[in-house]
């Protein structure tokens, strides 16, 4: 068996934060591509939507197909909030448009790790 100790060094960890309508498909081609992917549901934003938590182990030769991958597979939208306009005398909201979704990724160098 290999030491997970000697290879920790050759090993990235990216988690991505990627919208809940994106999250099967990012899944689903990363997983095509032979990705281990642990799913995290989560919620954030000020929005407080809902989205998935993506934890990817891959090595810095395999960062640039996963990025790619998780690029292809989620895009950002266009959504209209109610914000309720100040000086108005009843309290009509204003729809205001905000960009939501894409993926938001962190890469992390793992320095050490083991498996029971």
């Amino acid at each position: 068996m290999e030491d997970p100790q000697k290879n920790a060094t050759e090993t990235l960890l990216l988690m991505a934060v990627i919208q809940s309508q994106d999250v099967e498909s990012a899944m689903s081609a990363l997983h095509d591509q032979g990705f281990n992917v642990t799913r995290l549901p989560s919620v954030g934003g000020f929005l407080g939507r809902r989205n998935a938590t993506l934890m990817i182990k891959t090595n810095p030769r395999q960062e640039k197909a996963a990025l790619d991958t998780i690029n292809r597979n989620c895009r950002q939208r266009v959504e209209y909030i109610a914000v309720p306009l100040e000086s108005a005398p009843l309290p009509m909201p204003a729809p205001t448009p905000i960009t939501v979704g894409g993926a938001t990724i962190f890469t992390v160098e793992v320095e050490h790790y083991e498996e029971f």
